[in-house]
This record gives structure tokens, C-alpha cells and sequence, in this order.
């Protein structure tokens, strides 16, 4: 079943050098057909390295964001015709050998979205994760469960399978640049009805993995309280956000990806 889908891995990319290699290589290459990878303003060689490995690399001349990276991402897989997308960091926190259980949840076809969680399992303490990290995952994973009537066990994975039909339909354009991009796709999926699946992931934190500072990390948790308290409003019709509108931009998949280069 999984042959008869074109799988796309895609990496959003910020100086993962050192980390690119060992990622690319537990990649499945027998089920995936393409990896794509997003530098966004790197300052080191990671676009070179991705070039050496054979990845398909588009380059952001400036540094955009985190969310702005992965919507470079979806857009480009989406205008290869793609069946579902894997987005896996390339810094090797996130085991890139679930891809082949996580696309198979997806062809099952029981959920359009499937989650790599780090809580599931209990091992994410014994990975490396720090422990206020690890407390505010919980207390944020506990608020959001509570507002939008979901049963996850976290939000806040970078690990994530999707469908064409969940890039295409959601409103991803209204969506933040930022890091709570990831908070935001996952409400709007609930808000519009799309199904959710997790499989347990365990997580390395080791000094050259990616990781947002304690500074960053509050003002990520502020922003996702926001955008659950959008979520509340939009639901009871109170006040309906762009990002919960169906009429919201839409990604645009035709034509050259705007200020991104592409490295041949």
C-alpha cells in the first residue's frame, strides 16, 4: 500500500551541519520517493552538505522563521504532486527511522495527520529533555486538550505526517512564520474536523540538536495559549480569526516559491 503513494520527506533547515548527514541516513529510502530540504539563512554549510547527499535544497536567502520554512516546505512537496508528507528536523532529535510507521498510519487510512510523540513511552526526561521544557509540555498539552475536546498527548512534536488533502484544505498562510506554526496547525486541524494519531518517539537532546532558549520557550507558550484562546472564540462564534476561516489564504503551490533559490 505504501508503494502505491509518493511520499515526500521534508527538513526544515536552520545550521544543521553537523547533524544533516546522520538524519539523511535513517531516512527509509525504500518507501520514500523524495527529500526536500529548507535552509532557511543558514550560517554554516548545511545547504552544501544537503547538495553532496543528493536532497533537493531550496534556500532561504534570509533567515524567515520557522514557520515560514515549512510553509516553503509543503509548497514544494505539494507541487510534486505528493501523497503524503513527512517533515523530520534534521538536527537527529527525532528518530527518522518512524517515517515507514507513520506514513502507514496515514494509508490506513484512519488519521491525516500522525504525531511522533516524545511523551508516549516515558522515556522523553531519560532522552535529555530539560525538565521545565518538559513541564510546561504537560501543562500546555493539559490546557489544550481541555479547550479544543482533544485527547493528545502533546502538541508540540517536530516530528509530523500529513496528508495532501490536510496541506491543501487548511488555511496555512494565516499561519505565524514563527515556531507556534506547529501549535497552530494542529488546532486547526481539530477545528476542522481532520483526525489526529501518534506513535511513541524517542527524543535525543544532545548539544548540537536544535532547541529554542528559555526566553524563546516562554514566548512560545504564551503564543500558544493564544492561539487556544482563538480557538475557544472562533468555536463559539464569537470572534472568527483567519486561521480558523476556510476562506483563509490557502498555500499557493503554482509557479516559482518567492525570495527562495533553488540550488540545482
Amino acid at each position: 500500500m505504501l508503494h502505491q503513494k509518493k511520499i515526500v520527506v521534508v527538513m526544515p533547515a536552520y545550521n544543521a551541519s553537523k547533524t544533516l548527514e546522520m538524519t539523511y541516513n535513517e531516512i527509509p529510502k525504500d518507501i520514500v520517493d523524495e527529500v526536500i530540504l529548507v535552509d532557511d539563512g543558514s550560517r554554516d554549510d548545511t545547504a552544501r552538505q544537503a547538495e553532496k547527499l543528493g536532497i533537493h535544497t531550496i534556500i532561504h536567502i534570509e533567515n524567515r522563521g520557522y514557520g515560514s520554512n515549512q510553509k516553503t516546505c509543503y509548497k514544494e512537496a505539494l507541487s510534486k504532486g505528493v501523497d503524503i508528507v513527512v517533515m523530520v528536523h534534521p538536527d537527529y532529535q527525532y528518530s527518522p527511522r518512524l517515517v515507514t510507521a507513520m506514513a502507514s498510519m496515514i494509508t490506513s487510512g484512519h488519521y491525516d495527520i500522525v504525531l511522533g510523540s516524545r511523551i508516549l513511552g516515558g522515556t522523553a526526561l531519560k532522552g535529555g529533555m530539560p525538565l521545565y521544557k518538559y513541564i510546561a509540555n504537560r501543562f500546555l498539552t493539559f490546557i489544550e486538550n481541555l479547550a479544543l475536546g482533544a485527547k493528545l498527548s502533546e502538541y508540540h512534536t517536530g516530528l509530523r505526517a500529513f496528508t495532501r488533502e490536510l496541506l491543501e484544505s487548511l488555511p496555512l498562510e494565516e499561519n505565524s512564520d514563527d515556531f507556534v506554526f506547529d501549535n497552530e496547525i494542529l488546532a486547526q486541524a481539530v477545528y476542522f474536523g481532520f483526525r489526529i494519531g501518534e506513535v511513541s518517539c524517542p527524543t535525543r537532546y544532545f548539544e548540537d540538536a536544535s532547541s529554542i532558549n528559555f526566553r524563546r520557550s516562554v514566548k512560545y507558550g504564551f503564543e500558544v495559549l493564544g492561539v487556544t484562546m482563538k480557538y475557544v472564540l472562533s468555536k463559539a462564534r464569537i470572534i472568527r480569526f483567519p486561521i480558523f476561516n476556510n476562506d483563509g489564504k490557502k498555500l499557493k503551490v503554482n509557479g516559482r516559491i518567492e525570495a527562495s533559490v533553488y540550488e540545482k
